[in-house]
């Protein structure tokens, strides 16, 4: 594994029902940014699976496999393209992800924040935004 990459949030775990189709959603979804499968915890001291996945080689988000979730959350990753936007959106559609918003600028947020929302396999909100023309 790298060291971390720069930024003042290193990463982030969220419990799934289903870690497998958790992990495939995601690598799937994300590989616009990169992010690939980093780590693989086959049973950690909770006797649940873990997955870091992440670019260049470090795990930003991790993957508690439990079978039971909470309230569902919201997840904002960034891209440095309008095209990765896009590209997420698709493929997170592919991936069985849900439609929760049409990639497209947010203008209540600022004229240049184009985004795009779906819904994983258990419900949370993932977003993937452009924050420039």
């Amino acid at each position: 594994m790298r060291k971390a990459p720069d930024g003042i949030l290193d990463h982030v775990e969220i419990v799934v029902g289903d870690i497998e189709a958790s992990q495939h959603f995601f690598r799937t979804a994300l590989a616009c940014l990169d992010f690939a499968v980093v780590v693989d915890v086959s049973v950690d001291r909770g006797g649940m699976r873990r997955v870091g996945l992440g670019p260049d080689g470090y795990p930003r988000l991790w993957l508690r496999g439990s079978g039971a979730t909470g309230m569902p959350l919201h997840l904002a990753f960034r891209a440095e393209t309008r095209r990765a936007v896009d590209a997420f959106h698709a493929a997170a559609l592919i991936a069985g992800g849900r439609g929760n918003g049409q990639p497209g600028v947010r203008a209540r947020y600022h004229a240049a924040y184009y985004a795009a929302y779906v819904l994983d396999p258990d419900g949370n909100n993932i977003e993937v935004v452009c924050q420039h023309s």
